[in-house]
């Protein structure tokens, strides 16, 4: 594939988008700190490369449980509770190391490129942000610069988030972006899954 055919490539994949939710912390910052060479997550990224290696090691892992399924269900399933208790004890140390806290939940729309969160501030169209989230459902933490492109009053009547701004991601890592492009495509194949379950029993 050359070097064109990959741009467009990357360009489709960034306009896959979910609506989820995830537990998201973000801070202002100046435009200068957004655009340095040196990522804010150089200093943080260990939690991130923490969750990229439990995702691997998960994939592998499942397909040595579709084997032992066969052959020894108990012992198979008393290794699938296992695998949730290192889940939970991992996501739990992600938390704390990343000012997360079980509040921070908010309902997001998401891409590759960029997303719309519900907010409890206003914020002004420009501003730069430094953002960490949480992505639950895979224990995925991702941390990178975002540029805000709107923030407009919010439809919902909740009032911990009167506002609702969309960003663009800035300065984001490659390995991070990779990342965020497979959770939303796997959250996505999900998502379009459990309609057709739904489809199917109505």
């Amino acid at each position: 594939m050359d070097k064109i055919d990959m741009t467009k490539t990357e360009e489709r994949r960034g306009f896959f988008r979910i609506d989820d939710e995830v537990n998201l912390f973000y801070k202002k910052i100046d435009q200068k700190q957004a655009t340095e060479p040196h990522h804010v997550s150089d200093n943080v990224l260990n939690s991130c490369s923490l969750s990229t290696a439990l995702e691997i090691v998960s994939q592998d892992s499942a397909i040595l449980l579709r084997r032992l399924e066969k052959i020894l269900p108990d012992v198979a399933d008393y290794l699938r509770l296992i695998d949730t208790k290192i889940d939970l004890i991992a996501q739990a140390m992600m938390m704390q190391g990343h000012q997360f806290k079980e509040n921070d939940t908010r309902n997001v729309n998401i891409s590759a490129s960029g997303m719309a969160f519900n907010c409890e501030e206003m914020l002004k169209e420009g501003d730069y942000l430094e953002i960490k989230m949480l992505l639950v459902s895979s224990m995925a933490v991702i941390v990178t610069y975002a540029k805000v492109v709107f923030c407009k009053s919010s439809q919902t009547t909740d009032s911990q988030f009167p506002y609702f701004v969309g960003v663009d991601f800035t300065n984001m890592k490659d390995e991070e972006r990779e990342l965020l492009i497979q959770y939303v495509v796997k959250k996505q194949l999900q998502q379009i899954r459990d309609k057709q379950q739904i489809t199917n029993k109505s």
